[in-house]
Order: C-alpha cells, then sequence, then structure tokens
C-alpha cells in the first residue's frame, strides 16, 4: 500500500488534487459534486481522480450514480500517516 500511496499522491501530476480529495472524503464521505465544489475543481477532474484511487483500492463508494458517496478504505486509513506525511511534503 506504501507504493501505491506514492505513486497516486506524488508519481503524476494529479497527484496534489487526489490529497485534497483524500482529505476531503476523511473528514467526512461525499459524492463528486461536493467534493468539486468544495475543492473548486472541475466535476470530470474529480471523477477522474476518483477514478485512479479507485482502480488502486485508496477510496471506495457506496450508492450508485449521482448520488455515489466515497470515503477511504480501511488500508489507506491505516497508511494515514504515511498520506499526511505526503501531503506535507515531508521526508519519511
Amino acid at each position: 500500500m506504501e507504493a501505491v500511496l506514492w505513486y497516486v499522491l506524488t508519481g503524476t501530476r494529479g497527484g496534489p488534487n487526489r490529497v485534497r480529495i483524500l482529505r476531503a472524503i476523511d473528514e467526512r464521505p461525499r459524492n463528486a459534486n461536493q467534493l468539486a465544489d468544495r475543492l473548486d475543481l472541475d466535476y470530470t477532474t474529480v471523477r477522474h481522480h476518483l477514478d485512479v484511487l479507485r482502480d488502486h483500492d485508496v477510496v471506495k463508494r457506496t450508492g450508485d450514480g449521482y448520488g455515489t458517496v466515497y470515503y477511504p478504505t480501511e488500508r489507506t486509513q491505516r497508511h494515514w500517516d504515511l498520506v499526511e506525511e505526503i501531503a506535507e511534503g515531508r521526508p519519511l
């Protein structure tokens, strides 16, 4: 999981927005539209990042369609200290 987090949060240009999304859904589960509003990002951009995070088992979803809500997986929660270290740009 550590390698996955490093890759999705730092290995691509979208890493900073993925960190913002993760922090927002850790605060409370949200749908893509709520995330777009909260983070001042385009809805399709948020959906793309959520798909990447889901593909790597970093976030899960519940519900269908527009009301689909996202939240961090248990694996991500267990490695939350690493998420914060990456977010803060601190070396391990």
